[in-house]
């Protein structure tokens, strides 16, 4: 017997004020990927004081195991991801609490994460000591997030999926109004590699550009021609992207340099996609260059594949939300060009990620990786019901 949504909800609303501080506590502290000590202190201590036995994974992060065994109960566990790094942005909200440390900022919104799951698993930890959790749970708070290609990879060499058959998470949406979700079946994400090329060859005097292999020249090229190849020699309907970020090249206006590199993202909605931009970048690049007479490196540094959510694990979070959010509460949501290391998790056991609303109703929209972003903090208690209830609503099933 599925245990009451009202009950998720009066639990949860007598933990929301001390989940609030505990996001401020790791708003006010942020700390990027691997370096998250104090972050990962602050959680185990907090699981620790509810009885709970947090397991420290190699560096930083942890799970935790909540709730009978697979042994006891024949099946798999359940598992919840936060992520707890933050990025290298410096915050401008002015708020009473935000971030101390200089150019380290939770605009991400992974604070919110944390303590979403972090109240969940209190929430079922009640639950099991009133022998009402059916099957268990497995807490994950990964570092690394926003590190190519994600500290996800961490988790799973580090057997953060053993025995687990289906795995939730969250990701805040400053799209969607506080108490509503984004959801979506098969693909929420795109795939996200860092892409450098670099280029190098005879410089000389601007006078004389049919002495050197004009560098810039044949940097243009690539930043202009490139990504319209990707296009033309991929399926659009594969929505590859290829966006330039930076450019360095030379320090006079009358010499042609010897070297200059470009930097960019590439994004690749579909994994088939994604398995064969590699090879296509790569001779585009080189088809593009090869009239200037340049030497060239192209660097395709692999980050994560789309987040494919899978449909019975899409259902769950759905009926969950209108369960302890509301009837109202879900919404379709698009696919998004951004990337996230959830990815790895399903690529080896089934799940789905769904988007929380954390817009203040009729208030501005921020936007992610930005450092005015603000979250309507209304938006953790929702994240914790949530993810308790889809925890409680899915069946320990085996994987597959």
């Amino acid at each position: 017997m599925i245990v009451d949504a009202s009950r998720i909800n009066q639990l949860v609303a007598t933990l929301e004020p001390e989940l609030v501080e505990i996001r401020r506590d790791i708003h006010a502290h942020p700390e990027l990927g691997r370096t998250e000590q104090r972050t990962t202190r602050l959680v185990a201590d907090r699981l620790r004081l509810a009885g709970l036995a947090p397991r420290m994974l190699p560096g930083t992060g942890l799970t935790c195991d909540i709730g009978p065994s697979p042994v006891e109960t024949g099946g798999r566990r359940i598992a919840l991801r936060a992520d707890i790094d933050a990025l290298p942005v410096q915050e401008t909200t002015g708020l009473p609490y935000a971030s101390t440390v200089h150019g380290v900022a939770h605009a991400c919104g992974h604070d919110v994460h944390t303590a979403a799951v972090l109240g969940a698993g209190l929430v079922l930890a009640e639950l099991h000591a009133a022998g009402e959790l059916p099957h268990g749970v497995r807490l994950i708070f990964q570092p690394a997030e926003e590190v190519q290609p994600g500290g996800a990879l961490d988790v799973i060499a580090a057997g953060g999926l053993d025995g687990i058959g289906r795995i939730f998470a969250l990701h805040c949406d400053p799209k969607v109004d506080v108490g509503g979700i984004g959801s979506r079946i098969g693909p929420i994400t795109s795939a996200s590699d860092e892409i450098t090329v670099v280029l190098t060859g005879p410089g000389g005097h601007t006078s004389r550009p049919h002495l050197t292999a004009d560098l810039v020249y044949a940097l243009g090229q690539v930043i202009t021609q490139v990504p319209a190849v990707l296009g033309r020699r991929l399926d659009p309907r594969s929505g590859v992207n290829l966006t330039w970020g930076a450019v360095q090249s030379g320090s006079a206006h009358n010499a042609i340099p010897a070297s200059g590199s470009v930097r960019g993202t590439l994004r690749c909605l579909d994994v088939r996609a994604w398995e064969k931009a590699s090879q296509v970048l790569h001779d585009a690049v080189e088809q593009v260059v090869a009239p200037y007479g340049v030497e060239v490196e192209v660097r395709h540094q692999r980050g994560v594949p789309p987040v494919e959510n899978e449909e019975r694990a899409v259902t769950v979070l759905e009926a969950a939300a209108r369960d302890v959010l509301g009837e109202e509460s879900v919404h379709l949501t698009e696919q998004s060009l951004g990337g996230e290391d959830f990815a790895w998790y399903l690529t080896r056991v089934p799940g789905a990620m769904a988007r929380l609303g954390t817009r203040t109703p009729g208030g501005r929209t921020y936007d992610i990786h930005q450092g005015d972003l603000v979250v309507d903090e209304r938006a953790i208690a929702a994240g914790a019901a949530l993810l308790a209830r889809a925890a409680l609503r899915v069946g320990a099933t085996p994987r597959g």
